[in-house]
């Protein structure tokens, strides 16, 4: 977009992605993450490098994110818990380790529209003058679209917008005014929509637009109903066919299932809507983001607030509270409970979306603890010494309250966790070090590789290897071609031989492997001693072999982790590693085996098989600098091979 124009860009085909098919970017890709960046940076750029500005720019949109969820909050419940509310989001881990400085990645964008387009919608809504409101909710429907195709995520904001809608006619009794702003709403939606390829034939005419339309309509139709019924029966009425509703969105959704006339969203997002899903495809498991959230993972991630949004929930359903309170109306009330509930529920399924129950415990926590300090003001009215030391106590415990998780435990609070260095310094390793391994491999691969050159690797490498080496790759994370995957993993627990001969039909010139550990303190003569399993593919082949179909049994060891010998001598993979098991060793009791043992690590030494001057299928060409990582250090060991054209295979 910043060298070619926009229009250039919905033209693109990037040959640098699946080779040989190449990826239609506009199709395929968050267009509105691109062009808001190139948009700003025209406009905000200053003459910098676009590299430089892509990695500010999640964290400007991260920062702006909290004024808008002020402005969002304020419109639920107050000021005070506006104030509250950009507080604990400035200050939450998962909306902090998705936005963080140099992850130039999509929820940072899509949280700020997906809240803006929730801030419009309700103060719309809540607006009095029709003016104001029309012009919120079309800015609404206009913002909704920008935030899905920003982040496809940003789709379970429909479902508690879509919930909410079917509480409207029970809960607010201006049914003139929300007969007309909901259908504005979702037809705005609809028509913006149309104009992103993506959003056109997943959004609309799937589970997510009829999440929107289906609501929409029963608000007509539930109004008209009520308009037709007795005043003692109108709820009545109203709820019976709400009931009728659910009864045949469910039996959609059962005769979808087999039929499949309406799109189905990826098994990422029905997993979402239901976590008790599961799958028998080993590449979506393999995926770290989709794991199920722990107990301890939660409590990490949002530590406080649960107590706090706990309260919240205890507040606001009190109806003696809500009145007292004054400023906060019926259809906020359920809205911010809808809100709460489903981000929670959905972020039960995958740790990605952790995000999700960080913005519905912050809205929660924030609507109580508003009203909750309004609570204890209103009561200690007079002054005098016992009611100032309430005040006094009840602000402090609620700062140490605050204060704990940004400093305990210590190596895992808010601000630690925090801290993690960008993926691309440390490969996702275990190691929470900043290396140059991978910058340095790729500036090698764009120095010393013709500019036609085809590199395969898994899946997981392929943006930084079209991006920063500047070379075609045969997969990379957009995982669009999942056979082709599928072939990669084949090829890796392959024979050499055979895995060769795949790469050959892959027309790949080089293949690219990643190896994490650490090298101990001590050697063995003089041979350096390293330990692995520290995040790279070392820690990946079980799904490897999963993926690629092969018995588990007979690469890896009763532990699931330690390769047999099997893998390390028949696998193009285990031959890659240029490592070789010296010994296993008890690291509790300093007992050695020659072989596995229950409960022993392997050690490792330096092992190349495939040296720069081999005759085998591959070459190694070039080790990233911490292979010759120093005693006590972690190793981000990033190998390049180059394909031996002219091996011979051995019949």
């Amino acid at each position: 977009m910043v060298d070619n124009g926009i229009n250039a860009y919905f033209q693109w085909n990037d040959d640098l992605s699946w080779y040989p098919h190449g990826r239609d970017v506009s199709q395929t890709s968050q267009v509105i993450l691109h062009m808001t960046t190139a948009v700003t940076y025209w406009i905000f750029g200053g003459g910098m490098e676009l590299y430089d500005f892509t990695i500010l720019f999640p964290v400007i949109f991260g920062s702006l994110s909290a004024i808008v969820i002020f402005a969002l909050v304020r419109v639920i419940g107050g000021t005070t818990a506006g104030l509250f509310s950009a507080l604990f989001f400035s200050v939450s881990l998962p909306l902090i380790l998705r936005g963080t400085i140099g992850w130039f990645k999509s929820e940072p964008l899509g949280l700020f529209f997906g809240l803006l387009a929730t801030y419009f919608l309700l103060s719309g809504i809540n607006s009095k003058n029709k003016k104001i409101a029309i012009i919120k909710l079309i800015a609404a429907g206009i913002t909704v679209p920008l935030s899905i195709s920003a982040w496809g995520g940003d789709q379970f904001f429909i479902i508690p917008i879509g919930v909410f809608f079917l509480t409207l006619p029970f809960v607010r009794s201006d049914h003139k005014f929300i007969i007309w702003e909901i259908p504005l709403f979702t037809a705005t939606v609809f028509l913006v929509s149309l104009n992103f390829e993506r959003l056109s034939s997943n959004f609309i005419f799937g589970l997510g637009g009829a999440s929107l339309i289906i609501p929409t309509i029963f608000i007509i139709a539930c109004i008209f109903i009520q308009s037709k019924s007795n005043e003692n029966k109108k709820t009545r009425n109203g709820l019976l066919f709400l009931a009728s509703i659910l009864i045949l969105g469910t039996l959609i959704l059962i005769i979808n299932a087999d039929t499949k006339f309406l799109p189905i969203p990826s098994y990422r997002y029905l997993n979402a809507i239901n976590p008790f899903l599961t799958t028998s495809v080993p590449l979506v498991d393999s995926v770290a983001e989709h794991a199920s959230t722990t107990i301890q993972q939660s409590f990490l991630f949002h530590s406080i607030l649960m107590i706090f949004a706990g309260l919240g929930i205890w507040l606001i359903v009190k109806n003696h509270q809500i009145k007292n309170s004054g400023f906060i109306k019926n259809d906020m009330i359920m809205f911010s409970l809808i809100f709460g509930l489903v981000g929670i529920y959905v972020s039960s399924a995958f740790v990605r979306l952790e995000v999700f129950a960080s913005l519905s415990l912050i809205i929660l926590s924030s609507v109580g603890l508003s009203v909750l300090v309004k609570e204890i003001l209103n009561n200690t009215e007079r002054k005098n010494f016992k009611n100032s030391f309430i005040k006094f106590s009840f602000l402090v415990g609620i700062i140490i309250l605050l204060v704990i998780p940004l400093s305990f435990p210590t190596s895992g609070n808010w601000v630690t966790a925090a801290k993690t260095p960008p993926t691309i310094l440390n490969g996702g390793s275990v190691y929470q070090v900043s290396t140059n391994d991978w910058k340095e491999s790729m500036e090698w691969i764009k120095n010393n590789t013709s500019k036609d050159a085809v590199i395969a690797s898994w899946w997981d490498y392929g943006y930084w290897i079209s991006t920063l080496g500047e070379r075609a790759t045969i997969a990379d994370n957009s995982t669009l071609y999942t056979s082709i995957i599928e072939n990669l993993a084949k090829m890796l627990l392959s024979s050499p031989e055979e895995g060769w001969q795949i790469l050959k039909d892959m027309q790949a010139d080089y293949v690219v492997v990643f190896v994490s550990g650490q090298r101990l303190a001590v050697d063995n003569e003089d041979q350096s001693l390293y330990v692995l399993q520290g995040g790279g593919d070392e820690s990946k082949k079980q799904w490897f072999i999963r993926i690629a179909d092969k018995s588990m049994a007979q690469y890896l060891e009763s532990d699931g982790l330690s390769g047999t010998d099997a893998f390390w001598n028949d696998t193009l993979l285990g031959k890659m590693f240029p490592f070789t098991t010296l010994a296993y060793v008890n690291l509790q009791t300093n007992q050695q085996s020659a072989t596995y043992q229950p409960g022993f690590t392997p050690i490792y030494v330096k092992d190349i098989k495939y040296p720069s001057d081999s005759n085998g299928p591959l070459r190694l060409v070039h080790a990233s600098p911490s292979f010759n990582a120093e005693k006590g250090q972690p190793m981000i060991g990033v190998f390049i091979y180059e394909v031996n054209k002219d091996f011979v295979p051995t019949k």
